[in-house]
């Protein structure tokens, strides 16, 4: 067998993990935001400043946010279940720390912190949990499009070839997931009908991006015979037509049906669409081919997969939209966000539920065919990331409640409450006083360009694989090459945000 042929064999024919397994790799990223968190907190509390060098807080936002993830899907994925439960007695261990040496002129009862706490006013217009759900997406797409190439990843995380749940089918939904919590309909306040058809003309316009990124992938690809997956979208199609289609089909329904109805479209599309495989002959079709024994005759046939699963993508999506719209409703409270958290606790826990019912009543999950399963399993796991996220953001703000002037980058801001100017149970921070403090967070420079570090990361894969025999490499040096290859991406995207650079032409 050629290289080529190794390299496609090696990321072919595989089942996927199970959910459990899922679930506890999707901790780790939360948990490590939290440990980020507390040690800036710490820091503060011993040397009275936040992190002023950008080198430390580059290597540190390195270190904790994103190193511990390479290792979690390479050598430490054998006790992928032990790690959250280190990780999580490593906060521990830094929140009892500050919570025991803060200044005794700032100690009071924990009670009453619990109160303040709950009375703290935020800043409604900025939600971090999206910021940062949004990042994190992109951070471990890029890791696992290289790592996935090299022995020490494990095969369960890769695409499953037909039915099956891996930590990369997941990846798929989870991007078209985080697309829509920020699309134009959502950030959008009035939405009539003459701006529906104005913003569908943005959208037609704003997909070229997209549509261009995936011509350039289809020509290099097959250009210098780079190892590709076929049965993942085709022949010739590839994720960027995909989010570019469904970014215009979505925005053509909501252009049409109310906004604040995208859920119900979302499940008419989706059990259609299932009704549909289970009913006819478009299952055997997707699977085998016109002919039954795997044909790529003609483009519909070429590229059956990629084409033929855009209408599960697009039910993601308009969930999604609904998701995005219930989280931008104005909630300047920490009340407010705990009753949001049992919100979104309880969707996690109802769409599980629909996810044991629709496989035992259809089929199982399937990225392949995107079916009615796999768009519940994306939601599903989406939002318990999500949850997530907003669980850190109100343990690091009661945190930062503890000591009086920390600072933590993408975090909820303390703002003054509406009509009032004086304390009220608490000391507020005016808005202004922390936009001053320096912004040196990884977070905020890839969420600056995260197209861009998404085509780097892409492109340098692509690098590795032609100059690297990544199936014969050996643990060590698989390491040292995903730490290079991702602290490469981070620092370019580090650079530009301290230059205030957006690379943005569309």
């Amino acid at each position: 067998m050629s290289q080529k042929q190794l390299k496609e064999a090696f990321i072919s024919n595989l089942n996927g993990t199970s959910l459990l397994e899922i679930s506890a790799g999707l901790s780790l990223a939360p948990l490590c935001l939290l440990c980020r968190g507390l040690l800036l907190i710490l820091y503060y509390l011993h040397h009275g400043k936040p992190v002023s060098s950008r080198k430390y807080s580059l290597l540190l936002d390195f270190l904790v946010l994103v190193s511990p993830l390479l290792f979690s899907c390479t050598v430490l994925s054998p006790i992928i279940f032990f790690m959250p439960v280190i990780l999580a007695a490593f906060c521990a261990g830094i929140f009892s720390k500050i919570y025991s040496q803060r200044k005794r002129e700032a100690r009071a009862p924990f009670e009453q912190i619990v109160k303040e706490f709950q009375k703290a006013y935020l800043d409604p217009e900025y939600i971090p949990a999206i910021t940062v759900f949004r990042v994190y997406v992109n951070v471990l797409t890029s890791i696992s499009i290289l790592a996935v190439d090299f022995p020490q990843f494990p095969r369960r995380y890769a695409k499953a070839e037909t039915y099956g749940t891996g930590v990369m089918d997941l990846g798929v939904g989870a991007f078209i997931f985080g697309n829509a919590l920020v699309c134009p309909e959502v950030r959008q306040k009035s939405y009539v009908t003459q701006a529906r058809f104005s913003n569908l003309a943005r959208q037609v316009f704003s997909v070229w991006p997209l549509i261009s990124l995936g011509v350039g992938r289809l020509l290099s690809v097959k250009s210098i015979e780079y190892h590709e997956h076929t049965s993942e979208y085709g022949v010739h199609w590839n994720f960027f037509f995909t989010l570019a289609f469904v970014r215009l089909a979505a925005s053509l329904l909501l252009a049409v049906f109310p906004k604040h109805k995208a859920w119900l479209v979302a499940l008419a599309v989706a059990v259609l669409y299932q009704l549909l495989v289970s009913t006819t002959s478009l299952k055997m079709f997707i699977l085998h081919g016109s002919d039954g024994r795997g044909s790529r005759l003609g483009f519909l046939d070429a590229n059956r997969e990629g084409l033929l699963s855009l209408p599960g993508y697009l039910a993601v999506y308009l969930a999604s939209v609904q998701v995005g719209l219930w989280l931008l409703q104005r909630r300047a409270s920490v009340r407010g966000w705990l009753e949001a958290l049992r919100g979104l606790a309880l969707a996690v826990l109802v769409l599980f539920v629909l996810l044991q019912l629709c496989q035992a009543c259809t089929e199982p999950v399937s990225r392949r065919m995107a079916n009615l399963p796999f768009c519940t399993w994306v939601l599903a796991h989406c939002l318990l990331l999500l949850s997530l996220f907003v669980l850190t953001d109100l343990a690091l703000l009661f945190t930062k409640l503890l000591v009086k002037g920390s600072h933590v980058p993408c975090c909820w801001k303390v703002v003054q409450p509406p009509d009032s100017s004086k304390k009220q149970g608490m000391e507020a921070v005016p808005v202004g006083r922390q936009d001053k403090l320096p912004q040196l967070c990884l977070i905020s420079a890839i969420n600056k360009n995260q197209l861009l570090f998404f085509l780097l990361a892409n492109v340098m894969t692509g690098a590795v694989n032609i100059l690297i025999d990544t199936i014969h490499s050996k643990a060590a040096f698989t390491l040292c090459i995903l730490h290079l290859y991702m602290f490469f991406n981070c620092l370019i995207m580090y650079i530009l945000h301290a230059r205030n650079i957006v690379l943005k032409f569309w």
